[in-house]
């Protein structure tokens, strides 16, 4: 194994993404070779981590590449935290490698969230700059506009200061006060935060696509693998 940074290794042997390795190191959780370590700290063959003060028993192979698509249901929270009752490593029924989420969904939320092994996968699928699609449906607590869909669709600010307006995006409406949503970013509760920039509040959001990936008949609660086709489309679209 060559010298890697710490956060690509870590994805690489389907401990974490590479986001949430940063996270770790930045909360002082990892140590190599009896250092804490810090951003951007590489890693060669003999180095020893540990995490949370427990070695890590690292295989110096990537793991072969699970995805699964789960449908998380409205009271899961999307975290791995194993001393939370409410936590998806809870929820899920997975007796396999450790996987890890793909992006998130708020404890009110419901539908598709992708789970992996492969780190490589987090950052291409939910970095703003590609432009990939996350659809929801979503419903109000009553009718909106035909003026607020107008202006959802061209950008709302939802006060996150120099990031500006969120990013263009296709709205279809289903009914008076339920629409369709289809967004290329994935800002902290965005949906949510430009409902109440028009005085509306979500009393329902479920997602039902990520990219490729369509929800539809997974049960609440439950999981699949992404078939072969799945797998080898998102991999193409992520020029992976």
């Amino acid at each position: 194994m060559s010298i890697q940074r710490l956060n690509k290794f870590l994805a690489q042997r389907g401990i974490c993404s590479r986001r949430e390795a940063d996270r770790w190191i930045e909360a002082g959780r990892l140590v190599v070779d009896g250092e804490t370590a810090t951003l951007g700290i590489s890693v060669g063959p003999d180095s020893k981590i540990a995490l949370d003060g427990k070695d890590l028993i690292l295989s110096q192979e990537k793991p072969k590449r699970i995805i699964i698509a789960y449908h998380k249901p409205v009271g899961v929270e999307s975290t791995q935290d194993p001393d939370n009752p409410r936590s998806i490593d809870k929820a899920l029924n997975w007796n396999g490698p450790r996987v890890f989420m793909i992006g998130r969904l708020d404890i009110a939320s419901e539908g598709l969230l992708l789970m992996t092994n492969d780190g490589d996968l987090v950052n291409p699928i939910l970095r703003s700059s590609e432009n990939h699609e996350k659809e929801y449906v979503v419903v109000f607590d009553k009718v909106i506009s035909d003026q607020q869909i107008k202006t959802m669709r061209s950008g709302v600010d939802i006060g996150d200061g120099d990031r500006g307006l969120t990013k263009p995006c296709t709205v279809e409406r289903l009914g008076g006060n339920r629409i369709k949503i289809c967004l290329t970013e994935g800002r902290n509760r965005q949906i949510r935060r430009m409902a109440e920039a028009f005085e509306l509040r979500v009393v329902r959001l479920k997602r039902v696509r990520v990219m490729n990936i369509l929800l539809e008949n997974i049960p609440k609660g439950e999981w699949r693998y992404l078939t072969k086709k799945e797998e080898l489309t998102l991999l193409e679209l992520l020029g992976l």
